[in-house]
């Protein structure tokens, strides 16, 4: 019979053979509250398994990433760009012999805490909620206060440091501040999620009819390739190629995530390009004013009402306002469309936000 105690101990053991930057499952900063290990799995593959089971995880489904309520089957959502991030950063860091397990999870909750609607349901609750909106913040929170019935997943230092961070903005790739993560691991994810971001919004920009192929920059698809798959297999074999540590007088170089410099020009003029052609004409079509007025219905219903939030996915230590933005942050786009319309039907005052039309 198996020992079963020991069993997460040779996990521990086989970590040792990975590079002397990786993070070790055996030297965690710990969790927020202290608990026993699992006799089986380190407590990275733990954090991963709290992630993956989570609500906030699965909602993930029914959240958009561009294109919001699109009706085609094959658009990208949340969830299916989660476990692109986290395929594409287990990939990169077996290649460096990092801790994959780590990475793993930080790229399956890098995204818990994301608005429906996508990047203008974040803009627009960034503009109501005075103490402001950012979706990586409100991940952190999720697995920190909301979830688990108010107690979270007490998740370890270094996925929470990750999810915390993964966050770049318009920010140049491998630019400033690139590299305030804590980890390498975390560093993977931040980059991981650039390369699945920027490669599936030109397929649904295309399926979208925004932009065709040939509109894209040649500059950059010259060097990074005319297809989806050549332009991912590009980025990762220039992110491991570029980011392996070499031997110097006996001695190995501190190991930092990098890529050429030509793959980073080209990678930061196809984000310009989908920023200016994709990302931007997108919040002035008629499905973004929907989700304007979805929004903005729904908070200005809730903090108007003594009661009517959920016990669930809400901290009730919080102020009001606050509370109202951790429920409506936590809705997908079909429940937050369909919640404003029974409100609005209910209440004369409220504006539908026309899901008819």
């Amino acid at each position: 019979m198996v020992d079963e105690l020991n069993i997460r101990q040779r996990t521990e053991k086989r970590e040792e053979g990975l590079s002397p930057y990786a993070a070790r499952s055996k030297f965690s900063r710990g969790r927020l509250r202290e608990e026993k290990p699992c006799p089986i799995r380190t407590c990275f593959q733990r954090d991963r398994d709290r992630i993956v089971y989570c609500k906030s995880f699965r909602r993930l489904k029914h959240k958009t990433q561009v294109f919001i309520v699109p009706l085609g089957d094959h658009y990208v959502t949340r969830l299916s760009h989660t476990l692109e991030v986290s395929q594409i950063a287990r990939t990169i860091s077996r290649a460096l012999n990092l801790n994959e397990d780590l990475a793993e999870a930080i790229a399956l909750g890098h995204d818990l805490g994301h608005t429906p609607f996508g990047h203008l349901g974040e803009e627009i609750l960034d503009g109501l909620y005075p103490g402001g909106f950012r979706h990586n913040e409100q991940s952190l929170r999720v697995v920190d206060l909301l979830e688990n019935d108010g107690r979270g997943l007490n998740l370890t230092w270094e996925v929470r440091d990750g999810i915390l961070k993964h966050s770049k903005g318009q920010a140049g790739v491998l630019g400033e501040q690139w590299s305030d993560v804590g980890t390498l691991e975390g560093q993977i994810c931040k980059i991981a999620d650039l390369i699945a971001y920027i490669n599936h919004d030109i397929d649904d920009a295309i399926r979208a009819g925004i932009i065709i192929e040939s509109d894209l920059p040649e500059p950059a698809v010259s060097v990074l390739g005319h297809t989806h798959s050549q332009r991912i297999n590009t980025l990762v074999c220039d992110i491991v190629n570029c980011s392996w540590p070499v031997s110097g007088h006996g001695n190995i170089t501190k190991l930092s995530i990098a890529m050429s410099s030509q793959v980073i020009k080209a990678t930061d003029c196809l984000r310009r390009f989908l920023f200016n052609k994709v990302y931007k004409p997108s919040l002035a079509i008629k499905d973004a004013e929907k989700a304007r007025k979805t929004i903005h219905l729904l908070y200005s219903y809730f903090l108007k009402q003594d009661g009517g939030l959920p016990q669930e996915g809400v901290s009730p230590n919080d102020e009001k306002e606050r509370k109202v933005v951790d429920y409506i942050a936590g809705m997908t786009d079909q429940y937050a469309l369909r919640l404003a319309e029974e409100i609005s039907t209910r209440n004369t005052k409220y504006e539908s936000p026309n899901l008819e039309d």
